[in-house]
């Protein structure tokens, strides 16, 4: 059972947020499943667009703005059915995702995307990224401990947002 008690300080501090949560969960999935690249997406069901909202290595994988979600096998089993996609090698990361050459040259050749749900709607990914064979079935399994800290994270986002950051 992962340690939430760095998380819950780094939420209730006042200031610099949500980027304390954020920093604070990728903290946490670092400690509870391991994560070279971790990064969290936003996802909006009307209109189908995502976002990069969060990166631990933003010159490789920066902040990024809104762009449609492509209609895929991953979108449905993720955003569509809010089950955690794994690929544990490379060839099954190149299937779904692009830039595999990328993800490749920074050391990592799994992937674990984790849908955060929130009223029964998928509002964003909880996304890690480590070596080959990295996400066996007991990490898969502790990743669902990263789903509500990451629904705290997107909610806080959403309200921060709203508010312009009040």
């Amino acid at each position: 059972m992962p340690d939430y008690t760095e998380f819950q300080k780094s939420v209730a501090e006042a200031g610099n947020q949500p980027a304390a949560a954020f920093d604070a969960l990728c903290a946490l999935a670092r400690e509870t499943v391991g994560a070279r690249l971790f990064t969290v997406m936003t996802f909006d069901p009307e209109t189908r667009a995502a976002q990069r909202i969060y990166s631990n290595m933003p010159d490789a994988y920066p902040v990024s703005g809104t762009k449609p979600a492509n209609e895929t096998d991953w979108s449905r089993v993720v955003m569509g059915e809010g089950r955690t996609f794994v690929a544990n090698d490379i060839d099954g990361i190149a299937e779904v995702f692009s830039d595999h050459e990328l993800i490749r040259s920074l050391g990592c050749e799994s992937v674990m995307n984790v849908p955060v749900v929130v009223a029964g709607r998928v509002i964003g990914t909880i996304n890690c990224l480590d070596a080959a064979g990295h996400y066996t079935p007991d990490r898969i399994e502790a990743a669902e401990a990263l789903k509500l800290p990451g629904a705290v994270c997107l909610l806080l986002q959403q309200r921060q947002s709203a508010t312009g950051g009040q």
